[in-house]
């Protein structure tokens, strides 16, 4: 059987080197009613898991917000990631894969041909991601602009793949102090600088902290309590092998399945989709989650090995009516879909 794939952009990217230098950069890459019928092993590409509030309850809230100078409607990929448009010295807008794992943004060759930026050598960086390591060219621009987000003078490292579609990655750089509204039912972002508002009547509220440029939540698996890593860019959620070692006599052999991952830098790594327990995410139950397990690169270069850890991706975030991810509060503040059934 072949095994199935997921893709993860993960592009932590950092400073800005000197021409000729190559440095090693840190790149990275509707509800429903539990059911209590016994886990089947997935179809290749499992379907997403429901995201349930702990206590039952759901709502609806009319949200209404001033617009920011540049509305940003988007696109959701075949894989559910979030295109967001940014505008690139004026010109645009490009359509970037928010990554909320990544803190730096990038784009790909295409985007340098549109702004009539030559590749060269000069100012190269090392690009880590999920899977692996690869040297890339970088671009100098004037201005990058979405929203309330606004970055002069940066250098933005060139990805190989052509990102499912889109022209690069938004990652975080320059989002500290910024509000993301992401409206997943109407294919809307909008970046707003943050004024620490609280969740609107109807939302529910996760806290996170930042760590490594990284937004994590407290989770519990089962009985296994684990750091859960927010990112926007992944397709699919995976975990390292403590969390693996941690629910191994949950998983029976016939519940295993293989599954690739290829990252940013199009190395591929191999790792069993697995059922896990209901995961406690703040205030909402995750039920019936698939993930895939392993010894990722990007794990032991973030030094998080010895204690179970997530990367939480799109096949569960993107079961949220709206998300909103605001930075200077350290929190996300969630809606859940409405139940048709």
């Amino acid at each position: 059987m072949n095994p199935s794939r997921s893709h993860f952009l993960i592009a932590l990217l950092l400073a800005s080197l000197p021409a000729g230098a190559v440095a090693d950069v840190d790149s990275a890459a509707a509800p429903a009613t539990p059911s209590s019928v016994p886990v089947t092993p997935p179809p290749p590409l499992p379907t997403s898991p429901p995201l349930l509030p702990i206590d039952g309850s759901a709502g609806e809230v009319l949200i209404e917000a001033p617009e920011p100078r540049y509305v940003a409607p988007t696109l959701r990929d075949r894989i559910g990631r979030i295109w967001a448009p940014v505008f690139i010295n004026g010109q645009g807008p490009f359509r970037l894969v928010l990554d909320t794992g990544s803190n730096r943004s990038v784009v790909n060759a295409s985007v340098a041909a549109a702004l009539g930026i030559e590749l060269t050598t000069e100012g190269q960086v090392l690009m880590r991601g999920v899977t692996g390591a690869r040297t890339v060219p970088t671009i100098h621009v004037d201005s990058f602009v979405i929203g309330d987000l606004e970055l002069r003078s940066q250098r933005l490292p060139i990805v190989l793949d052509a990102l499912g579609g889109a022209e690069g990655v938004l990652g975080g750089n320059g989002l500290r102090d910024k509000r993301i509204f992401i409206d997943f039912r109407n294919d809307r972002i909008t970046i707003l600088r943050s004024r620490a508002e609280r969740a609107p009547r109807g939302f529910r509220t996760i806290p996170v902290k930042m760590e490594k440029g990284l937004l994590i939540a407290e989770v519990q698996a089962g009985n296994i309590q684990a750091r859960a890593i927010i990112d926007t860019g992944a397709q699919s959620t995976i975990a390292n092998m403590a969390f693996r070692r941690a629910m191994q006599r949950r998983v029976r052999r016939d519940e295993i399945r293989t599954n690739e991952i290829t990252g940013t830098t199009l190395d591929v790594q191999t790792g069993d989709l697995v059922p896990s327990p209901p995961i406690a995410f703040g205030p909402l139950q995750i039920r019936r989650a698939y993930i895939t397990t392993g010894d990722m690169h990007i794990f032991e270069h973030w030094k998080m090995t010895s204690d179970p850890v997530l990367l939480l991706g799109m096949d569960i975030l993107g079961q949220f009516d709206t998300l909103i991810i605001d930075y200077k509060r350290r929190e996300l503040q969630v809606r859940m879909r409405k139940s048709t059934g």
